[in-house]
């Protein structure tokens, strides 16, 4: 975080992010974000606070301490009156850096934006530096493991791509017992939530797999970060790219295929496709609008995650997914595994067989798909 002027003012500079991550509520994410932006202001950087969630914890209260908070927006909703951090103040405020927690929000329908984390972005495109703080089990990508991990949906989700648009990525982290111990002393939910939680989010396995998840999260952002520094500064030679290609369709769970493969461009910090293969005379939307509108919302999150989307118009798949897999010299694909029976894949052959027969040097993973229930 630069130390002096203000955030707008630095021509040419573009803003930075700083996100602190965590395994789950309660590892001290908000608390070690507020000691990080306390020691800016003493060291006389123009820091103010967007917004902050203590959740009633005095000690992430007392960590405020003198910093200057921007009031936040009141916003009629219903029959209540509901606060948001307000944006268009942040910006007229024009501060060097600015703390927003909650990055995963929704914010309140007459918000500017529908999510916090577009409030995030349309900060740091104003260049305004920005320290915020996300469970690890809010990214978009990691909801299928949490769901099935913690038996629980996530449904505040953030994109990959904002954190991989961070400069810094800090890992909040403490032992397992630990949390577990605080949650008991009330030092995360109210007391009748305790046993609850401790049950089910809180189980020892769920959070042992959620700081592994973290953890190696936050390992892969600086690993990319310390190559593409190396290959700018011309200390190693780049290899020849890996390049990742999901096949999506308008079959309904394509979103999961999609997870799946920006999690494998993230570890490989590389390009990704979302590849969709459509007969040359099909009159898009007009024969089946309710499997084009799946698409669109499959290849508007691909877009999201950071995929380009390609649409290939072929008679024949798989003659179109090898043909762009060759040409592109793509080195690992995703496929959602066939709902066909081998009989009838015996018969007719398979777009995965095609695909593993022709295409060499190339890691397949084939991602298990739930089966679409019978209509009755």
């Amino acid at each position: 975080m630069a130390e002096t002027g203000q955030g707008a003012e630095r021509v040419g500079e573009q803003a930075r992010l700083r996100v602190y991550i965590g395994a789950a509520p309660g590892v001290g994410k908000t608390f070690d974000m507020l000691n990080d932006a306390y020691r800016l202001h003493e060291q006389g950087v123009d820091i103010v606070i967007g917004l902050v969630e203590t959740h009633g914890r005095k000690e992430t209260a007392d960590r405020i301490r003198d910093l200057e908070i921007v009031p936040l927006r009141t916003i009629p909703y219903r029959t209540v009156e509901l606060k948001e951090m307000d944006v268009d103040a942040i910006l007229a405020r024009r501060p060097n850096t600015v703390v927003v927690d909650e990055l995963a929000h929704t914010n309140v329908p007459g918000s500017k934006n529908r999510k916090r984390y577009e409030d995030v972005m349309d900060l740091l495109d104003a260049g305004i530096n920005v320290m915020t703080a996300v469970n690890i089990q809010h990214l978009e990508t990691l909801n299928d493991a949490v769901a099935r991990s913690a038996n629980t949906t996530i449904r505040e989700t953030v994109p990959d791509s904002v954190l991989k648009r961070a400069d810094e990525v800090v890992n909040v982290d403490v032992t397992v017992d630990e949390l577990r111990t605080r949650l008991r002393e009330g030092k995360i939910y109210a007391p009748e939530k305790v046993e609850q939680s401790l049950a089910n989010f809180f189980r020892k396995g769920n959070l042992n797999m959620l700081r592994e998840l973290a953890l190696r999260t936050t390992a892969e952002q600086v690993g990319s970060q310390a190559a593409q520094y190396r290959r700018n500064q011309g200390l190693e030679q780049a290899p020849m790219p890996e390049k990742v290609m999901v096949c999506i369709s308008t079959r309904p769970g394509t979103e999961k295929l999609i997870r799946v493969g920006s999690r494998i461009a993230g570890r490989l910090a590389t390009n990704w496709y979302a590849v969709n293969v459509a007969a040359p005379e099909q009159n898009q939307g007009h024969d089946d609008p309710e499997a084009y509108e799946r698409l669109e919302g499959v290849q508007r999150m691909a877009r999201d995650l950071g995929a380009q989307v390609v649409t290939l118009k072929d008679k024949n798949v798989a003659d179109a997914l090898i043909r762009f897999a060759q040409q592109e010299s793509i080195s690992h694909v995703v496929f959602g595994q066939s709902v066909r029976s081998r009989w009838d894949i015996l018969l007719r052959g398979s777009v995965l067989n095609r695909f593993l027969a022709e295409v060499r040097d190339v890691t397949v993973q084939v991602v298990p798909m739930q089966k679409p229930l019978r209509k009755t």
